[in-house]
């Protein structure tokens, strides 16, 4: 396995934040704290709206629909923040 190839640990078990974190445990216990302003649609959502979050991409993903805003676990693991392109959604 390459280090570029998704494992079945990685699929995403719960996600939560805090003031300033997105925290994303994964399926083998892993998890992933991330600060929040690295993904200004998320940052300026409000804390219901950040609740409302949906695996998506076979459990790879998380998908919160009312605010546009998708993260892959790969993407998370990495490190890679929003696009500078990622700006708030106006609502």
């Amino acid at each position: 396995m390459t280090s570029s190839e998704i494992s079945p640990g990685q699929r995403v078990r719960a996600v939560r934040f805090s003031e300033d974190e997105l925290t994303v445990d994964l399926e083998d216990g892993r998890k992933i704290i991330v600060p929040l302003a690295w993904y200004p649609r998320l940052l300026h959502a409000s804390p219901l709206q950040r609740e409302r979050w949906q695996i998506s991409a076979a459990g790879y993903g998380i998908h919160w629909p009312e605010v546009d805003e998708d993260l892959s676990t790969e993407g998370l693991l990495r490190g890679a923040p929003a696009p500078r392109k990622s700006a708030p959604v106006a609502g």
